[in-house]
């Protein structure tokens, strides 16, 4: 199976290469690719030592992840946590969170490429966030003597059929991993359905409810004095916008700029290598507008803030009147909506929302979120900016909801550190079997 699977892995690997080549070109993107064929970065193969090795392939997961990787340094302070991650704006945001010597790119599902990452880390443990069911990575780790986890675990309505129909490959590959710790119960029941161990399948909430309060970058001192000076209001925040959205954004705000001449909205597109795109839109919709990487600290009031950066929306939600999170309007399965929910802003979020399914609907059956069509969009920010004590109460319900499901990253430490203590244990019994140099069994 495995022989199969890497052969299909490098078919597509060479059928995809002009794409590579091509988003490198255009974007200056997958600058991290000799390090995903396996070329060890220096910093990591020198550091030594014991080490737990903790996965996220996205800005999402690594958002996810903060918490608990900060938690796991401050209780085994004898490993070296290191996180690898897919995609380059993980990696940048890893960079800042972990420390760049402590960060590097996850190596493609070659054997021979996760064999070096494997040989230079030796890693005691592999904490896998979400979904990363790489066959090659797990049976390599594996066998290698770490225990494997699979921490903040989910199953999206898009994959889970996918999953089901390779159910009889699948169950070989998940029988590396020591134990799941699923987001909900229908998280569990999935992750079993397509070949998981009930008895390693544990749920233990969502990490993404336990993220630490990060102290807002300096940017936003800055945009509140700027909207102080521009005597401005009220403010949106539109995050994680994808293509087809900003749009619709801009013609709503258009709108609601007809009611509030002073309003200002931040737009803040998911994608970095769209953020030219995004501006190229601004330019020619006639509003005014400033970009972020461009901006001098000029008095913010009737326009449109382009966040053209990484690491600021999250903060940036905590001064909106009203938020709308993206990837929900246009079928793309929605993005987290806990950022704007935490800070107790009045969030919207578009009918597309499947990604997000559990957190969206725990959120709309406590009335702490509104779903809007893109007819309703508009409307429904007049309807919220029209009415501060609507506005208000569903920013409050958000943040009490926010507040009354954290707890995941306590119970998830307290299964890896039971995992962690399964290892050294059978490490013991291990040495303690093995015959003395020189002795003789009698």
């Amino acid at each position: 199976m495995y022989l199969l699977y890497s052969i299909l892995l490098a078919l597509w690997l060479v059928a995809s290469a002009p794409l590579w080549i091509w988003q490198r070109v255009r974007h200056g993107k997958h600058q991290g690719l000799r390090q995903r064929l396996g070329a060890v970065p220096g910093r990591v193969h020198s550091a030594g030592g014991k080490v737990i090795w903790v996965h996220a392939v996205s800005v999402g997961e690594v958002l996810a992840i903060t918490a608990l990787v900060q938690e796991l340094k401050m209780r085994y302070a004898e490993h070296r946590i290191v996180v690898s991650t897919v995609t380059e704006t993980g990696q940048q945001l890893a960079r800042q969170r972990f420390g760049v010597d402590s960060v590097f790119y996850f190596p493609l599902d070659f054997a021979f490429a996760v064999r070096k990452y494997v040989g230079a880390l030796r890693p005691d443990m592999v904490v896998v966030a979400e979904t990363e069911f790489w066959p090659n990575f797990l049976r390599v780790a594996k066998h290698s003597g770490a225990r494997i986890a699979v921490v903040n675990a989910r199953i999206s309505d898009r994959s889970f059929p996918g999953y089901r129909r390779v159910r009889p490959l699948l169950k070989r590959v998940l029988e590396n991993v020591d134990i799941f710790l699923a987001q909900s119960e229908a998280d569990r029941g999935r992750l079993i359905a397509i070949g998981a161990a009930a008895e390693r399948v544990r749920v233990s909430g969502n990490l993404k409810f336990d993220l630490a309060p990060k102290a807002s970058p300096a940017l936003i001192g800055r945009v509140r004095k700027a909207l102080d000076a521009g005597n401005a209001g009220p403010l949106l925040v539109c995050g994680s916008s994808v293509e087809g959205e900003e749009s619709l954004l801009v013609d709503a705000f258009r709108q609601v700029s007809a009611k509030y001449s002073d309003a200002v909205m931040v737009l803040a597109p998911r994608h970095p290598e769209r953020f030219s795109q995004v501006a190229r839109l601004l330019e020619t919709s006639g509003m005014k507008f400033w970009e972020r990487s461009q901006w001098k600290d000029e008095p913010l009031a009737g326009g449109i803030f382009l966040l053209d950066s990484i690491g600021e929306l999250a903060a940036m939600y905590e001064l909106a009147d009203v938020a709308f999170v993206g990837g929900s309007l246009v079928p793309r399965g929605g993005h987290n909506i806990l950022e704007p929910a935490r800070a107790g802003i009045a969030t919207l979020v578009g009918p597309y929302t499947e990604n997000f399914r559990d957190i969206v609907n725990l959120f709309l059956r406590g009335t702490a979120v509104r779903v809007v069509t893109k007819d309703a969009l508009t409307g429904t920010f007049l309807e919220l900016l029209n009415n501060e004590r609507a506005r208000v109460e569903l920013g409050q319900r958000a943040a009490e909801i926010f507040a009354a499901n954290s707890g995941a990253k306590e119970q998830t430490v307290a299964a890896l550190d039971e995992l962690l203590r399964d290892r050294d244990a059978a490490s013991e019994i291990g040495r303690e079997a093995a015959p003395v140099a020189g002795s003789r069994r009698v």
